[in-house]
């Protein structure tokens, strides 16, 4: 092997101390586990130890020997490689080679692997070399890519994760909206049984009274009916008739507004708007109420502006019904019900005026509650269902209403409608 000496020739020394050097720089040059290189100006290599041969897979230094260390260098590196070296023989310092980049070196069979070069130089009266320490870092790399992928994994793992808690999150999210629902609906539908099973009572309590009296008349009358067989008692007959006829109706009003009630509450009942003449309509429900007059009571009707609304007639004919009843019902004998209609543009209102008992502002804040009759009409006869139903009716149709009254001086309601 040829064997540069590194030791500069500033002091003489004896031979034999001078081969003592040369054997202890020999043995640690070439038992050092961690490849050395030396090389001239020209990058020709003039010194390699066993640990470097070993790791490039040549089997001996001589096949390495006056080779250029290129030899070392995967060929895509060679060019950048040659201007680097050139660099470093103008400013030669020690400093490890690459700084920031992957280096590599390949092997005798062409194969690469990754290595750290450490660069540090001398010169003597033979010329200026480059010692390069070499380590082949397969390894640390093989144990840095296992931690980048294990890194890789543990964040792909935490997408996951991250991802299955939002889904958890929503499930959980939903599932509470789900049960939220199921409790509303639950308690809706309790709400709604329990209502129920308060109309059911209330409607048994309120027929045993409400009924008693109609049908007791009814019987009462009938039974009279047959004594009176001679042609001038003709109008004790009429009296007697038409005490059933009243008595008949006011039993159809009252289940009227129990099917009414129920219909609502199983939301059966729809709007149907159709275009119809509104004076003709009002008309006709003056002319249906008058059976229902008590003595002395008349009905003023009067209509104003155009007659053509768009409305469901059916809804308004109930509404406008029970009004009338209540004005006819509420007020004294020789009393004036007072019934109006007028269409302005989009515009119609209905007004009812009566001059009956009339109603407390207290009880005025109830008036559309079920079941509910005011302090001074206990001892008249009612279901306290009629306003309720108006007031859902004129929902129905997006109405409005508003109701005046004073006690003891009437009642006045107001329907207004856009047609």
């Amino acid at each position: 092997m040829h064997v540069i000496n590194l030791m500069p020739f500033s002091q003489p020394v004896f031979l034999k101390d001078q081969n003592k050097e040369d054997q202890r720089f020999e043995a640690l040059f070439q038992n050092a586990s961690l490849g050395m290189l030396v090389a001239n100006e020209q990058g020709e290599i003039v010194l390699v130890n066993n640990f470097m041969v070993s790791a490039f897979d040549y089997g001996t230094a001589e096949e390495l020997i006056g080779k250029k260390v290129e030899l070392l260098i995967p060929a895509r590196f060679h060019h950048h490689h040659v201007s680097d070296r050139e660099n470093f023989n103008k400013h030669p310092e020690r400093r490890p080679m690459g700084a920031g980049r992957d280096l590599f070196g390949v092997k005798k069979t062409g194969k690469e692997f990754p290595v750290e070069v450490s660069l540090s130089s001398y010169s003597n009266e033979e010329g200026f070399f480059v010692i390069a320490f070499v380590s082949d870092i397969t390894k640390r790399k093989e144990i840095e890519q296992s931690v980048f992928d294990q890194q890789k994994e543990l964040a792909e793992i935490n997408k996951t994760i991250e991802r299955l808690n939002l889904e958890l999150e929503n499930k959980v999210t939903e599932r509470t909206k789900e049960l939220q629902s199921a409790k509303d609906e639950l308690t809706k539908a309790l709400s709604k049984e329990k209502d129920l099973g308060d109309l059911k009572s209330r409607f048994v309590s309120m027929a045993s009274h409400e009924f008693r009296t109609p049908l007791s008349t009814i019987l009462s009358s009938a039974s009279l009916l047959a004594k009176y067989t001679l042609t001038e008692e003709q109008d004790k007959r009429d009296r007697h008739i038409q005490r059933i006829k009243s008595s008949v109706n006011n039993l159809t009003n009252i289940l009227d507004e129990f099917l009414s009630i129920g219909k609502m509450e199983d939301g059966m009942i729809t709007v149907n708007s159709t275009g119809f003449n509104a004076k003709e309509l009002l008309i006709s429900i003056c002319n249906d109420m008058h059976g229902l007059l008590k003595r002395g009571q008349k009905i003023s009707y009067e209509h104003s502006g155009s007659t053509n609304v768009f409305l469901d007639a059916s809804l308004l004919k109930n509404v406008l019904f029970n009004l009338l009843s209540n004005a006819i019902k509420f007020s004294p004998e020789n009393s004036r019900i007072y019934f109006s209609g007028s269409v302005d543009g989009n515009i119609f209102t209905i007004i009812v005026r009566d001059e009956g008992i009339g109603m407390s502002q207290a009880d005025q804040e109830h008036l559309f509650e079920r079941f509910f009759r005011g302090a001074n009409a206990i001892n008249i006869q009612g279901t306290g269902l009629g306003l309720h139903i108006v007031g859902k009716y004129m929902e129905l149709m997006n109405g409005d209403i508003i109701i005046k009254s004073e006690l003891e001086k009437g009642t006045q309601i107001t329907l207004t409608f856009r047609v």
